[in-house]
């Protein structure tokens, strides 16, 4: 039985790799040093899927992801939202009267503050969460600490002692699953996220009017970013979401408009909206 692949960024233990092993159960989950890496295996076919994260709700857009995407030839077919959960982790016989220093992600370490200053710790800054923890364990100091997801702990054989250091609890990562094929979800049968990019022509009120459709129609448009395309600052793209499906009358009707005032549209992905939506509407 071939085991199919699916390539994440960052090392074992990660969020990333979390959220892999909880939808992709029985596929084998592929590390990958950056994003560029990361797409390149699925283009390359060394891996059939990639699990990408593209917005947190505290530290917003990921950066990089938007500029890959237009240019990948890779589609989204999924979505998963995964709550955040940081823990302090040491080596063996460590504990928090012995550590001094903490080593993590900037932004991990910037939302992880108050368990910081409680202790009294000195952070240190690390590429990744999980290569964070790697490192504390091969280094064997019980003065050093990791703040990594609780699967890093396990990994790398490391003492939790302290569990959810997050400072909000409402600390959520938007994972989008691509692949090399367009797989859209089918009309009427649930909720769908339509994603898409568009270049607006370069003309007064061009973004008021290309956005009109949408509003004339009812249709939910729930993210809009913006940035530019090739170092120019005339030449602004744009990538949208909206609820619905291309096959809606209402959402056809407004990508028609669209048209109208861009020199591209590019539908990304037409996929089933995750439950965490409505449970957060």
């Amino acid at each position: 039985m071939t085991v199919r692949r699916i390539a994440y960024q960052g090392e074992p233990g990660s969020n990333s790799h979390l959220v892999c092993k909880q939808h992709y159960t029985d596929w084998e989950a592929v590390a990958c040093a950056s994003f560029e890496d990361v797409f390149a295996a699925v283009e390359s076919g060394e891996a059939e899927l990639a699990m990408i994260p593209i917005d947190n709700s505290i530290a917003g857009r990921v950066a990089d992801i938007h500029h890959f995407l237009p240019t990948s030839g890779l589609h989204i077919i999924a979505e998963h939202f995964l709550r955040i959960q940081f823990t302090l982790m040491g080596v063996p016989g460590s504990s928090l009267d012995t550590i001094k220093t903490v080593h993590s992600h900037v932004h991990a370490l910037g939302q992880c503050r108050t368990v910081i200053r409680e202790h009294g710790l000195t952070p240190v800054i690390s590429g990744d969460t999980a290569g964070a923890a790697r490192e504390i364990a091969d280094a064997h100091d019980v003065s050093q600490a990791a703040i990594a997801p609780p699967l890093a702990a396990e990994i790398y054989g490391l003492t939790i002692l302290a569990a959810d250091v997050e400072d909000e609890d409402h600390n959520t990562t938007r994972f989008v699953v691509l692949s090399p094929e367009l797989v859209e979800a089918p009309a009427g049968n649930g909720p769908v996220v339509t994603s898409f990019i568009f270049n607006v022509k370069n003309l007064p009120a061009s973004l008021y009017k290309a956005l009109g459709g949408f509003a004339t129609n009812g249709v939910n448009m729930t993210k809009l970013e913006s940035y530019m395309v090739g170092g120019e600052f005339t030449a602004t793209q744009f990538l949208a979401e909206v609820d619905g499906h291309p096959d809606d009358i209402s959402v056809r009707r407004a990508l028609d408009e669209l048209t109208f005032f861009t020199t591209e549209v590019k539908i990304l992905g037409v996929y089933p909206a995750d439950p965490f939506r409505a449970k957060n509407a």
